[in-house]
């Protein structure tokens, strides 16, 4: 069912102003970049219109998470997105690079917050503010499903670009997931450069 700002936000802003959701999208994909976005709504928010439908982005249409991530842009007191691309996912590893991108996304606000609300079970930090990981934060936490759904958004409409760019992947549908109709065409074209050589193909006989 749809989230309404509840128990997380409302706990946290009673002492804190500045309270932020991060979520990350693309950590699964054998292609493209890890995004993560953060999201801060005025204190004691409540959604209204279209917020009301606000869920884990994956629960929602993408012609919903569309309008849902135009609304969110509008309403939010300050929200940012970060990407990490595919080359610094092979060199750090996806773990890491997720870490990054969730870290630039709260850094990159107009304000530091106060507090994280962040989507998962684990999170390293690069700057001191105090934090709580949420595991199925996305469907639990308004902030967090903001987040999910701005990273989500971002993330395909790139991959959309790039499908342009890399036809043969049918980077248009599956967004670099590992889908069956994605790692047969690897089989039958190999990778692009697109691809993030790190992460490893049993169809291809790889460890």
């Amino acid at each position: 069912m749809p989230l309404s700002t509840g128990k997380y936000e409302e706990t946290f802003w009673i002492d804190h102003s500045k309270v932020c959701g991060i979520d990350e999208a693309g950590r699964g994909p054998l292609a493209g970049p890890v995004v993560a976005a953060a999201v801060v709504f005025p204190r004691f928010f409540k959604p209204t219109g279209i917020l009301g439908k606000l869920n884990d982005s994956k629960r929602l249409t993408p012609k919903l998470r569309e309008s849902l991530a135009a609304a969110v842009r509008e309403s939010a007191l300050d929200f940012s997105i970060s990407m990490i691309d595919h080359l610094m996912i092979d060199r750090m590893n996806i773990f890491r690079a997720t870490m990054l991108a969730m870290n630039r996304a709260a850094e990159s606000l107009q304000q530091l917050p106060d507090f994280m609300l962040i989507d998962g079970n684990r999170f390293t930090p690069t700057f001191p503010i105090p934090y709580q990981t949420i595991v199925k934060g996305d469907a639990k936490v308004f902030s967090i499903a903001a987040a999910s759904v701005l990273a989500k958004t971002s993330r395909d409409r790139l991959m959309r670009e790039y499908a342009g760019k890399y036809p043969l992947y049918g980077f248009e549908k599956h967004y670099g997931y590992p889908t069956k109709a994605h790692v047969t065409a690897i089989l039958e074209h190999g990778r692009c450069p697109l691809h993030r050589k790190s992460f490893k193909l049993k169809e291809l006989g790889e460890k």
